[in-house]
């Protein structure tokens, strides 16, 4: 594996050549598939808890070892990406994924289980910082873009996992998903091929290193760069907590309230995630249009009236209002993210780690929160409360106006 000069980063201006849709397909390509893997382990749940007997509060503890081992490598592998760019560590990563998913597939208890979500975590703590400057090499200055077809594979990943789950692990059983195996080889091979352009494409940026800079973002001094990275750091959070009540409580919650099967309940969690790619693919070109600032307020707070009324909704208004919420609070990430790569550019590896460390590491938390929380009260409970969470995105308002600055210098 060549190493390349630590001097090599992505340009803080972007760039206005071709946007290389090929690569851009293929990165979103094995993003879906890499977070189609990870996501069949919440799908899961309901069948380990059965199995093994886990509590809620156990369930949570899954989540919060696998998200958070990817949380707290990320921001360490993103900076690493920065200064020692390495074009096929994104197929070693995904060894890790595949050696994860095959020793869940068998693991006989709560600590294999641990230890197997630990390493697709690490998997997913190399792949996602890594890829994101991909994706901005690739976006040819279109970078809102670059960055939702980059998510929407994740995101439709995410929304084929409990598909898969139920219709292939749930009726089969824990050893199916070893055949998820199959995925994880095909990724390799992608992100080898990736690999090689990548490897051009950062000699290319070499030779002109020396002309880069680092430079803030014009009319900001770091006081207020850091105001505008915490505001963003609370908008995720309330994101993430909200999606972590969704995407690992919601089949609970249609079991528990309509006394729905495990299965079709696994149908309605698709459907949210099916709209959450939706979402995150209109998120990233409106804010390259019309300000990504906007896309955050309106995308966040936008939700909390859908999320208020989930709770007290009948069966078919819960499955209308979990796609429209799906919608609507997944069009911000992208966003957050390339906003928040403006505000310190060059540096795009280390806020990626940072900003998909805390998604992970957030969601792991809220599920930790959430399991801890329903063994005390119930499911429906804590989904009563994590409606509050997107009103706190009102504090959009606060963040400053970059891309007006960056038109007017």
């Amino acid at each position: 594996m060549n190493r390349l000069s630590s001097s090599v980063r992505i340009p803080a201006a972007p760039e206005t050549g071709k946007t290389v849709y090929p690569i851009l397909l293929m990165i979103s390509a094995t993003h879906l598939l890499n977070d189609m893997m990870q996501s069949v382990i919440p799908a899961v749940y309901p069948l380990l808890k059965a199995r093994f007997g886990f509590s809620f509060a156990q369930i949570g503890i899954i989540t919060l070892v696998f998200q958070m081992t990817s949380s707290l490598l990320q921001p360490v592998m993103g900076t690493l990406a920065d200064r020692h760019p390495r074009p096929y560590s994104l197929a070693l990563g995904m060894c890790f994924t595949l050696a994860g998913l095959l020793l869940l597939s068998v693991a006989p208890g709560f600590a294999a289980i641990l230890l197997a979500v630990a390493l697709v975590g690490w998997g997913s703590s190399v792949f996602h910082p890594e890829s994101s400057r991909v994706a901005q090499l690739a976006s040819g200055g279109r970078k809102g873009l670059a960055q939702s077809i980059f998510q929407v594979g994740g995101n439709t990943g995410s929304a084929a996992g409990p598909l898969l789950a139920a219709l292939v692990v749930i009726p089969f059983g824990q050893r199916a998903i070893g055949w998820l195996a199959l995925a994880a080889l095909l990724a390799i091979f992608i992100l080898i091929r990736i690999g090689r352009w990548y490897k051009r494409r950062l000699r290319t940026a070499a030779r002109r290193a020396a002309a880069e800079t680092s430079a803030p973002a014009p009319g900001l001094t770091r006081r207020k760069i850091r105001t505008a990275l915490l505001i963003l750091t609370v908008l995720v959070f309330s994101k993430y907590f909200y999606i972590a009540s969704m995407t690992n409580y919601f089949t609970f919650f249609l079991m528990e309230k309509f006394s729905m099967s495990v299965q079709h309940s696994q149908y309605c969690l698709f459907a949210f995630l099916a709209a959450s790619a939706a979402g995150t693919l209109i998120g990233g070109p409106v804010g390259d249009r019309f300000g990504r600032k906007y896309v955050i307020w309106g995308s966040i707070l936008g939700a909390a009236p859908f999320t208020l009324l989930l709770p007290y909704a009948s069966l078919p208004w819960t499955i209308v209002l979990s796609v429209v919420i799906g919608v609507v609070i997944s069009s911000a990430f992208s966003a957050i993210l390339v906003y928040a790569t403006d505000l310190m550019p060059g540096k795009v590896g280390m806020i990626a780690g940072v900003f998909f460390g805390l998604m992970f590491g957030l969601g792991g938390l809220g599920s930790a929160f959430f399991g801890w929380l329903a063994d005390r009260t119930s499911i429906e409970f804590i989904f009563r409360v994590s409606t509050l969470l997107p009103l706190l995105g009102v504090i959009t308002g606060f963040l400053p106006d970059i891309e007006g600055k960056r038109i007017k210098s």
